[in-house]
């Protein structure tokens, strides 16, 4: 379902569905993934991870390993440059998680790694690599992290306004305040003040990391990996090998899901260490285990909220102290998180700290709009709860409150045309909210913001000899961008859609693009495809008048044809994009379009969710029964991939607020590091996720896009448990809301619905 923008009709393919480019390849098994490729003479690299949460290495011995046979090569720390962390820190510590250094700092860091003939040689290989580790004390949460007793994981942080203070697990804190938050809390009417926390969770991608690396004579590396963004790769792997980038080319395979959680280096430099030792191609495959043990999850949070509000549902103030977990090297989302969660209502009142957290876990990373879904936990949660206390829809009480044209956000921007109240009022009108409950069935409705990305593209259109392009892009494709490039550059030149080949190059194929993540790369790349489409028409322009034999001024390119301009004289036939290529030998040679660009004018995605839940009020199982994404897309330029956006992020939102959680023991083992034991959602546990597709264009954009991938998770864990609280009656500040936690909480509290 969608609604639709205005003069849709001068459109001939955006907002279209054309059958995506890559689907045929992928439902019969051609195309190649990153655990594919295979090359001769290629070796199995395998890695050693550390059982000690916490410790100094004293010693690790790899002569047992070496000399075994079948293993062409070992790697260390030492074998990768020696970065000091009071310099270049970003590299170090990346370069230190890759391989421990001085310490581990989490179960599973990796110690050392191994390239040999078989994996099963270098299986065991690996036993015979002795390590002696020191153990130290560690920590595990965040309360027993920011405990003025805690175990330091880290001497060298001086965080902005912690200078000259002892050290501590805080690597960086965030503040952000306007107005004067005591006196409007004191003059509420109402004030709610509770505690909310999330688990560490995992994007759940399908496919594992995987890296082929090979290393010529000349020291030339290629790299072939699933990733996120292959020139992020060269760029990171360079950085910690300390090599020019130019030495490295990276080849993106297709990519079987990545939500931010492929966005970085794991096993990448390893490979390249071993097959430049080895003088031959290296293979590297993480097992299940190892992804959830090694590579970086979501982060777990903290969240004291106090908000104060009139009694006509006014928001007044806010006060909020937000901690993340980063895991064993610094970096959680938590500045975003403090930038998102006074960003999507008006409150003129505010203070918003933010804290980074380190801890014995693994190194935390990106989650599709990371740092966003949790603090909209706690605040949808709030807003659900005045809303009752006020006895006002919670609908209204949003749009009351709602950002919108002009508002400005809590870091200092201001909203420049956003469609958050068009969400509301399609959540309001939709058949769904007022839809009849049954008994111990509860109604959710959140909202969320992602501030969406532009950064740099590069894109290039060649014009082949019978009038079809080769859109050549950077980005991998995990969301949709061949069809949108498609769709671009059919518009913009006039062609059908099938005409169009899109292709992802490698590093050396097409000019620097930025990764694809932060909902960027139909706004970024796809802009970047319209200004290489508009040099091909330039010089369509330029071919025709030399046909004519006119000036360029007096052709015009309308429909995907050169006609002469209106009032020019010239008297010729139109001219197609096909005549004009069977002809290009003839007037010039090949035509091609290459553009630039480090986009502006991002438009950040607003969304609202309802969610319907029945809960079993003597189990505590949650049923998701009804499910209603609703999103301004500035403009749906492919509306079956923007609908699939929205649904995969309520699928996950579903996830994390009713089962998904990392479990540790009590000395940091990941105990249930598989999908048998990682409870993801599949189909049967969701209904069929309704979608509304608003669409209130971005005027900076060509084409008014938005950028969707990242906003469909942020109100998502809101929403469900909203509905839970609506259902039982017991408001959970917990989240996974699993089924004993709920029942031990409706026990507690005798609430729950009869």
């Amino acid at each position: 379902m969608s609604v639709e923008a205005r003069e849709d009709s001068k459109y001939r393919w955006v907002g279209t569905r054309p059958i995506r480019p890559d689907g045929l390849d992928k439902v019969t098994g051609r195309a190649r993934f990153g655990a594919d490729l295979s090359f001769p003479g290629m070796l199995w690299g395998k890695v050693l991870r550390s059982d000690v949460p916490h410790g100094r290495i004293v010693r690790i011995d790899t002569s047992k390993a070496e000399a075994m046979e079948g293993v062409k090569a070992v790697a260390t720390a030492a074998d990768l440059p020696d970065i000091p962390l009071k310099h270049g820190r970003e590299s170090a510590e990346r370069s230190r998680n890759i391989m421990a250094r001085e310490k581990v700092l989490y179960r599973g860091h990796a110690l050392a790694a191994v390239a040999a003939t078989s994996e099963a040689i270098a299986e065991r290989a690996l036993k015979e690599i002795e390590v002696e580790i020191e153990p130290l004390p560690a920590v595990f949460d965040l309360d027993d992290a920011l405990a003025d007793d805690a175990p330091v994981l880290h001497d060298y942080f001086e965080p902005e306004g912690r200078e000259g203070q002892p050290p501590s697990n805080i690597a960086e804190t965030f503040y952000y305040e306007r107005g004067d938050v005591e006196a409007a809390l004191a003059s509420a009417d109402v004030v709610l003040k509770r505690t909310f926390r999330t688990e560490t969770v995992h994007q759940g991608y399908i496919e594992p990391h995987a890296v082929v690396a090979r290393t010529n004579e000349e020291g030339l590396s290629e790299i072939w990996c699933c990733t996120q963004g292959g020139f992020g790769i060269r760029r990171d792997t360079a950085a910690v090998l300390r090599i020019p980038e130019s030495r490295i080319k990276v080849t993106p395979s297709e990519i079987g899901g990545g939500f931010g959680g492929k966005t970085t280096v794991y096993l990448e430099p390893v490979a390249v260490v071993l097959s430049r030792k080895a003088a031959r191609p290296v293979k590297m495959v993480m097992t299940r285990e190892e992804v959830f043990r090694a590579s970086g999850p979501a982060a777990g949070s903290k969240i004291e909220l106090e908000i104060g509000a009139t009694r006509d549902g006014d928001l007044i103030a806010g006060r909020v102290n937000m901690a993340m977990e980063a895991g064993g090297f610094p970096g959680s989302p938590v500045n975003a998180g403090v930038m998102t969660i006074f960003s999507v209502y008006e409150i003129p009142n505010f203070v918003i700290e933010g804290f980074d957290v380190v801890l014995n876990k693994p190194k935390m990373h990106a989650y599709r709009a990371p740092g966003a879904p949790m603090p909209a936990f706690a605040l949808e949660s709030l807003l659900d709860e005045l809303a009752s206390e006020l006895n006002v829809d919670p609908i209204d009480l949003r749009i009351a409150n709602a950002m919108k044209e002009g508002s400005q956000m809590s870091f200092g921007a201001r909203f420049r045309t956003i469609g958050f109240i068009e969400t509301l009022e399609a959540a309001k009108a939709h058949p769904h909210y007022t839809a009849p409950l049954g008994e111990n069935q509860g109604r959710g409705v959140a909202s969320g913001f992602w501030f969406n990305a532009g950064q740099q593209s590069s894109a290039e259109v060649h014009l082949t000899e019978d009038g079809g392009a080769i859109v050549v892009e950077g980005n991998p494709d995990i969301g949709g961008s061949r069809a949108s490039m498609a769709i671009f550059a059919a518009e913009e030149l006039g062609i059908d859609v099938d005409q169009v080949r899109p292709v992802v190059a490698n590093t050396e194929g097409v000019g620097f693009n930025d990764g694809t993540g932060g909902s960027r790369t139909t706004f970024a790349t796809g802009w970047a495809v319209i200004n290489a489409c508009k040099e091909i028409i330039a010089e369509l322009r330029a071919r025709a008048a030399m046909m004519w034999e006119c000036e360029v001024d007096q052709v015009v390119f309308a429909d995907g044809r050169c006609v002469p301009a209106e009032g020019s004289g010239v008297e010729a036939d139109p001219l197609t994009v096909a005549d004009i290529a069977r002809r290009m030998e003839k007037t010039g040679g090949p035509i091609n379009g290459q553009a630039q660009l480090n986009a502006r004018g991002v438009g950040p995605g607003f969304a609202t969710h309802l969610c319907d839940v029945e809960v079993d009020p003597e189990t505590g199982r949650t049923e998701v029964i009804r499910y209603t994404a609703i999103q301004d897309a500035g403009r749906a330029i492919h509306p079956s991939y923007v609908e699939g956006q929205m649904q995969g992020g309520a699928v996950q939102g579903i996830g994390w607020a009713l089962n998904e959680a990392y479990v540790f023991s009590e000395d940091g083992e990941v105990e249930n590091a598989g999908f048998l034991d990682y409870r993801m959602p599949v189909a049967s546990d969701v209904p069929m996720i309704d979608t509304v597709i608003v669409e209130v264009p971005n005027p900076k954009h060509p084409y008014g896009v938005r950028g969707v991938g990242e906003t469909p998770l942020v109100p998502a864990l809101g929403a469900v448990a909203n509905a839970v609280s609506a259902a039982t009656g017991v408001r959970m500040e917990s989240l996974p809301i699993s089924p004993p936690r709920l029942l031990a909480a409706i026990q507690e509290r005798g609430t729950a619905k009869r």
